[in-house]
């Protein structure tokens, strides 16, 4: 029977967000308390997803997404154990009952895991167990040993920082940002420099490709030797080694020192370990013989000595039970000790974690934060060139409204023109035509004045051309007064062209002041733009400063390792000669100046006259005795 682990949407193993303030005054503090519970709570289930996700994938052998049941009940039973739950193999049993339509479960193995794992684990387990028991599960199927210089102990420890940097998002993958935050420190615990432009490079070749790199491509990275070229072997592991010891382990500094014992009160040199709530002691660097732990509280204290049986830089770290006095190497490794303590009992009073965590968190909070910001800057965008395509057709519009405006105008003037040339042409005509009457009317009255004595019998005639004159006269007026009608009309319509040429010229304003808004618009997003490249370059300039600083710190604190490591071997040998010594050694008092008696081990402690002071003191006595016998 194969069951499905995705229990949500996309194969995620999310879960809701919980935000707890650090302090809330009208909250009481039981409830306060209660909150920060469940907060705890909420990490420690999500920091354990991520293993689990990898023991999962790794049993999904066909990439289905899903896990035969045999297989699932070795995995929960593995959980239990490594996380101190009882196991109860019935209630998997009952959660994946068989269903009618074939052997794949409706439920997924998410629900059962959060029922019945995940609400009853408890803060109280090895979580370097737990890991190792997920990572033994996936590094067989996952891991390509070939070509790698680094071992599978130390691929371990990057698969743990992969878990830890990681986005929570599945499948898991850790983005550029958290990448060059790893190499970097990395880079730096093996005493290296980074190459800003190296990483630069790659960044490109890997945007290229893709944005983000799984847990086995991150240890191929590594292993390989990109970023560690020139690096020997053992140095490539102490880097990765103390790199986790910061991010997964929290160990806030460690080194060695001496410590004055609670019974013998003798003074012995340990490697000491400090994380948020403990400050442990051991024999030697590798953490193989563990001495002792000293609990952190609230009730601790640390506080500097002054100098005394010949030992300096001396400070104690007093709890509730008892009070350690420590001797460190020198005055700077002191204080550095001092206030290494005091932020932990100060985080631990605030409520606080680690700040490499919370730096972790503060920089998913400002990806979040820039990935909305650049969503609503995309969304505004869109909104911009929408209403700027919207404006383009309405001008579009517009333009073809004047045009057909522009093209009826032209159409209007060229038929007014053409009935103005058809009058003209017509009035030309009648002109002509009455200048032809007259030349008959000319040539008839010569002929009457010739002829007067027909003058009369035409009498009649001549009037009745002179009405048809009078006519002819009549209807030259009406065509003057028609004529006139259509100048007036010509002027009336000149006028309407001049309106309109007017209304066109208003419409022409309107859209350049619409132009003119739109460049506005587009100058003031290209000063946000500017303005939000400057706060980004002046931010990167602050970054670059820090870097070079903490190079400088980083510089002196390498230079008082080597000084110290130097002490403690010129410590080792002087003790080692000390005890290749031992009994040889004795008290020699100042004795008499004068000759010395001569022995078989070399010059006596005493001189002749004491001998004989030794032998009359003998004499007397022996002689005593003989009386008292």
């Amino acid at each position: 029977m194969c069951v499905d682990i995705r229990g949500q949407a996309s194969g995620s193993l999310s879960r809701d967000c919980l935000i707890v303030p650090y302090y809330e005054k009208n909250v009481p503090q039981h409830e306060l308390l209660l909150v920060k519970q469940a907060a705890i709570s909420m990490a420690l289930r999500d920091e354990l997803l991520k293993p689990i996700w990898h023991a999962f994938t790794a049993l999904d052998l066909d990439k289905s997404g899903k896990v035969s049941k045999s297989q699932l009940k070795v995995l929960s039973h593995n959980l239990c154990t490594v996380m101190r739950i009882p196991h109860d193999p019935v209630a998997l049993e009952e959660h994946f009952k068989h269903d009618d339509v074939g052997p794949v479960s409706t439920q997924g193995y998410m629900p059962y895991l959060n029922k019945f794992i995940l609400d009853k684990v408890q803060d109280n387990f090895d979580r370097q167990d737990f890991n190792r028991m997920c990572w033994t599960l996936c590094a067989r199927k996952n891991l390509n040993r070939t070509h790698l210089l680094i071992s599978d102990e130390d691929a371990f420890k990057i698969w743990c920082i992969f878990n830890f940097l990681s986005e929570e998002k599945y499948p898991l993958a850790i983005v550029t940002e958290e990448i060059e935050y790893f190499l970097r420190k990395l880079t730096e615990a093996m005493g290296g420099s980074w190459v800003e432009e190296r990483f630069e490079d790659y960044k490109l070749e890997l945007s290229i490709k893709q944005q983000s790199l799984s847990a086995w491509e991150l240890i191929t990275l590594v292993g390989t030797g990109t970023f560690s070229k020139g690096v020997d072997r053992q140095t490539l592991s102490m880097g990765i080694t103390e790199v986790f010891h910061e991010l997964i382990l929290d160990v806030f500094k460690q080194g060695y020192m001496m410590k004055k014992g609670h019974k013998r009160k003798n003074w012995t040199e340990r490697w000491f370990l400090l994380r948020p709530n403990s400050m442990s002691y051991y024999v030697s660097e590798d953490l193989a013989e563990k001495k002792g732990d000293i609990v952190l509280n609230a009730n601790c204290c640390v506080e500097s000595l002054p100098d005394k049986e010949g030992k300096k830089c001396l400070f104690y770290v007093k709890c509730s039970d008892k009070s350690y006095e420590i001797n460190a190497s020198d005055k700077k490794r002191k204080q550095e000790w001092i206030q290494a303590i005091q932020m932990c009992l100060s985080l631990m009073q605030l409520g606080r974690t680690v700040p490499h965590r919370e730096s972790l968190q503060k920089r998913r909070d400002l990806r979040q934060k820039q990935q909305a910001e650049q969503e609503e800057l995309e969304l505004r965008m869109r909104e911009l060139q929408t209403a700027n395509e919207n404006k383009q057709h309405q001008l579009e519009a517009l333009r073809k409204k004047l045009e057909e405006a522009a093209a009826n105008a032209a159409e209007e003037e060229r038929r007014l023109l053409q009935t103005q040339t058809e009058q003209q042409d017509r009035y030309r005509m009648d002109l002509e035509r009455e200048k032809m009457v007259r030349q008959e009317m000319e040539e008839q009255v010569a002929q009457k004045s010739s002829e007067l004595e027909q003058y009369l019998q035409r009498v009649h005639e001549l009037e009745d051309m002179y009405h048809r004159l009078e006519d002819a006269l009549e209807d030259e007026k009406r065509a003057r007064q028609d004529e006139e009608t259509v100048r007036r009309l010509q002027a009336r319509l000149l006028e309407e062209e001049a309106v309109k040429r007017a209304e066109l010229e208003q419409i022409h304003l309107h859209q350049q002041r619409a132009i003119s808004e739109t460049e506005v618009e587009k100058q003031e997003l290209r000063k946000e733009g500017t303005a939000k490249e400057n706060a980004l370059q002046a931010a990167m300039l602050q970054l670059e400063q820090l870097e070079k600083e903490r190079q400088g710190a980083l510089e002196q604190y390498q230079e008082v390792v080597q000084k110290l490591e130097d002490a403690a071997n010129n410590t080792r040998t002087w003790k080692h000669k000390v005890a290749h010594h031992e009994g040889l050694v004795r008290l020699v008092q100042p004795g008499s100046k004068g000759p010395q008696k001569i022995t078989n081990w070399g010059p006596a402690s005493f001189t002749e006259a004491e001998l004989s002071l030794r032998e009359k003191d003998w004499q007397e006595r022996k002689n005593q005795a003989a009386e008292n016998q």
